[in-house]
């Protein structure tokens, strides 16, 4: 985006004023970080259901006879092997092996005659997704269409997200069938809505995927079903700690260009085995340097949060940073993760410095939270 080109707003950016919404600039676009209390909408969702507004997140649109290998020559997924209306999580790689973006790609067609697939990028990676995918569309019968702007995206997540979603009227399948990292066709007021049951809060819940004209009508509708189920309204702040307590990767912290697969838990991602070439495979292939960092999750005791940037020390000496940090507001005491030299990865001497204390630390397994089935 070039600096006289106006930022994109969120079609819903009129209901955040109206509900008092804070909001923040993030990757060009103003965003609810919170409504009232960022506790309050974290616990809304581990105990009821919370509303989010996620239209700034990128949607790129891939359809042609050779959409299916064009992805898996693009991504580090064997996108092809998905079946219509299944999602799959996977990493677009630069040639190095460094991590571009994380994503979710989902086919939307409903056989294999006319293969089509929405791309769904992190916001802050929007265009360099974009640019990635266009130039690798070279040599292939398909093509790469930006929608981000025209896409409005809300997503419901928690124990009661089922009822709510079911409730607004949504002309589809039953939910009930819909299978986690799946999704369905729908209508709602006579527009067309994507409906998946994806997720990046470790609860159960759904995405829906709307023209953005439309987009203020359905979080209407949602808002009205959610009054008798105690649904929130929930913004950045409280979708950041959900996701952290999940173990849930975020680009920018754990993720980033510097890292591979490998360094972050994320190897099983890279379809080493069941496909043939694809950018980045050398570089995967090769792993990373022995004393690269890899990631590792850790808990400590008392109130005072592991921020992002801080340091990791073993036994004194300076080994890592803190990547993602928080007072967990479900467990009540502090979790990070941190990316560590690999001889610290299982270290019982483990600190971090927060502002010039040195908080013993618990090397721990992730994901932090899970619910119950």
């Amino acid at each position: 985006m070039t600096a006289d080109a106006p930022q994109p707003a969120s079609p819903l950016l009129h209901v955040h004023g109206e509900a008092g919404a804070q909001l923040i600039d993030f990757a060009g676009w103003q965003m609810p970080v919170r409504y009232g209390s960022d506790l309050a909408e974290h616990q809304a969702v581990r105990e009821r259901a919370g509303l989010f507004d996620l239209s700034h997140m990128a949607e790129l649109r891939v359809s042609g006879p050779d959409a299916g290998a064009f992805l898996d020559h693009a991504l580090a997924g064997r996108i092809s092997a998905i079946e219509p209306w299944q999602a799959k999580y996977s990493l677009l790689l630069a040639e190095h092996g460094g991590i571009v973006d994380d994503l979710i790609v989902y086919r939307v067609d409903e056989s294999g005659a006319a293969p089509e697939y929405l791309v769904v990028a992190n916001a802050s990676n929007r265009h360099a997704a974009l640019d990635a995918l266009s130039a690798r569309v070279a040599g292939f019968d398909a093509s790469v269409v930006d929608e981000t702007e025209q896409t409005g995206l809300v997503a419901v997540q928690g124990p009661v997200a089922a009822a709510i979603v079911g409730a607004i009227g949504l002309e589809s399948e039953p939910l009930e069938g819909l299978r986690y990292y799946r999704s369905l066709p729908a209508v709602f007021e006579g527009e067309d809505v994507l409906v998946a049951r994806t997720g990046y809060t470790g609860e159960d819940g759904f995405e829906l995927y709307i023209a953005a004209h439309a987009a203020e009508s359905l979080w209407r509708a949602i808002v009205l079903a959610g009054e008798e189920h105690g649904l929130a309204l929930c913004g950045l702040a409280a979708r950041d700690t959900l996701r952290l307590e999940a173990g849930m990767p975020l680009y920018g912290n754990e993720l980033s260009l510097d890292v591979l697969p490998a360094q972050v838990g994320l190897g099983r991602v890279v379809a080493l085995k069941t496909k043939g070439d694809f950018v980045g495979r050398a570089a995967v292939e090769a792993g990373p340097a022995d004393d690269a960092p890899v990631l590792v999750a850790l808990t400590a005791e008392g109130r005072r949060a592991p921020r992002a940037g801080y340091p990791v020390l073993d036994d004194g000496r300076p080994v890592g940073r803190v990547t993602s940090g928080a007072l967990s507001p479900t467990l009540g005491h502090p979790i990070a993760m941190a990316l560590v030299e690999p001889a610290s990865a299982g270290s019982d001497a483990l600190t971090v410095d927060v502002r010039g204390t040195q908080l013993p630390a618990t090397v721990a397994q992730l994901p932090f939270y899970k619910r119950e089935a």
